[in-house]
């Protein structure tokens, strides 16, 4: 049998085959007489890719052959409409696309096989073929793989870098050491790489600590490059430096964060207050009602929509948030309690001050932790005149404020404030972090 001929000259045709399901010449022969040919075409013929092999319903035009086209092998159309030399990258940018998706949103490679998920591509491109999971895996471990030869490659290219390290717990309360590793480029651009985030099962000895991180920079190829280490001030994490036979230095936004904690706590009136906060809002973030109210209400009062925020214990500046946010939707709040069967009490007129004036001390140190998190910028240069002026910034707020708790609270950040600047002026490692120039040899990126 002869293949059946295609009805266009249109130079597509190129790139695909006429398939029919009619085999048989006498039922050819058969829709001739019967003038039917014309309707076997149009609804039962299909046209085959030949550069991917996909199928596609025939109905009597071109135009789904050519949107194929232009999704999957991203066609040009030349002179004349004839299509150019097709380039099969429209499904690898496709795939890029959908491998940042799941990367960069953590999302679940099972999201590619959701209903809704497979619609809304659909929508967007009837051509798209989405990869199932197994295959999304596997280019995601691919780009892994990519990405970390690279950032071998670049590290191999510097003299020096420092890492960071911290132990940190996951929700199912696992332990797991984290190691992150800072280095300058030739661009003098601060460059950070997460070297790995390790299950920790074993007891947290310097011992242990110090063997998984060594482990580490040799696996990474930059065991002669280490020259610094930053991690908090825990005494394990003290020896593990000792034990690496590294310059270690203190984590600045950890001992902020201690500062700041001890202060709280050692203020009585302001610990009462705390204890209130935390009940008021675990009330209304465990009661949909209670929430739903409250939310109502500030519709009402024409405000924007807010919820009130729990503190963290491990962020001190959850602490802050937390406070603020209460003593900005008090009106809200305490609207919102009296219309609900509820014995909490929204916060007096005292505490909201009391809470303002220990606030006004805070906002300091709330911006040098934001500013000590960044990971672009070189910081160790910094730490002495961010010190400097916090210090400086509680003794003017402690002379201007009438509220005697945040005068009290004031005095304990004020006192180690100074411990500290004394401590890391006499640090041998504090110099270089002033004299730092780019490519010079030693603790020039730490992030202090």
């Amino acid at each position: 049998m002869e293949p059946v001929k295609k009805r266009s000259t249109s130079p597509v045709w190129e790139h695909l085959d006429l398939i029919s399901p009619i085999r048989s010449v006498a039922y050819i022969e058969y829709y001739n007489r019967c003038i039917m040919l014309d309707l076997i075409f149009l609804f039962h013929s299909k046209v085959k890719c030949l550069l991917c092999s996909r199928e596609l319903g025939y109905n009597n035009n071109t135009s789904s052959m050519r949107r194929h086209y232009r999704a999957v092998h991203e066609i040009e159309e030349g002179h004349g409409g004839a299509p150019a030399q097709a380039r099969p990258t429209r499904k690898q940018d496709l795939d890029e696309a959908l491998v940042n998706l799941i990367v960069k949103d953590t999302q679940p490679f099972s999201v590619v096989e959701d209903v809704g998920f497979r619609a809304c591509v659909a929508l967007l491109d009837p051509n798209c073929v989405t990869p199932t999971r197994q295959a999304v895996k596997a280019m995601v471990e691919a780009k892994y793989v990519r990405e970390r030869n690279k950032a071998i490659a670049d590290m191999q290219k510097v003299a020096a870098v420092s890492l960071t390290s911290d132990m940190w717990t996951s929700i199912n309360r696992d332990a797991y050491l984290a190691v992150t590793c800072h280095f300058v480029d030739d661009s003098t651009r601060l460059n950070c790489v997460l070297l790995g985030v390790q299950p920790f099962p074993r007891t947290h000895t310097a011992e242990n600590l110090a063997g998984v991180k060594a482990s580490l920079v040799e696996e990474w190829g930059i065991t002669d490059k280490v020259t610094g280490l930053v991690t908090d001030g825990a005494a394990n994490m003290i020896s593990c430096g000792r034990q690496l036979k590294l310059r270690r230095a203190i984590c600045i936004a950890h001992t902020l964060h201690l500062i700041v904690n001890k202060s709280l706590d050692v203020t009585p009136v302001l610990s009462d207050i705390r204890a209130k906060a935390r009940t008021l809002v675990g009330y209304f973030r465990s009661s949909a009602l209670a929430k739903e109210k409250l939310e109502s209400v500030q519709r009402q009062l024409g405000r924007p929509t807010l919820k009130l925020l729990q503190e963290v214990e491990t962020r001190w500046s959850s602490t802050h948030h937390m406070l603020q946010r209460l003593v900005d939707l008090r009106e809200p709040g305490g609207a919102a309690l009296a219309s609900l069967n509820t014995d909490i009490t929204t916060l007096t007129s005292a505490e909201c001050t009391t809470i303002r004036g220990c606030l006004s001390l805070l906002s300091g140190f709330n911006e040098a932790t934001i500013e000590r998190s960044e990971e672009k910028n070189v910081s160790g240069s910094k730490v002495e005149p961010l010190l400097k002026m916090l210090e400086q910034m509680l003794q003017e707020e402690m002379a201007k404020t009438a509220v005697a708790v945040a005068k009290e609270m004031g005095e304990h950040p004020l006192r180690k404030l100074r411990e500290r600047l004394h401590t890391l002026q006499s640090m041998s490692i504090m110099p270089l972090q002033r004299y730092w120039t780019p490519g010079s040899k030693g603790s020039d990126c730490l992030a202090l």
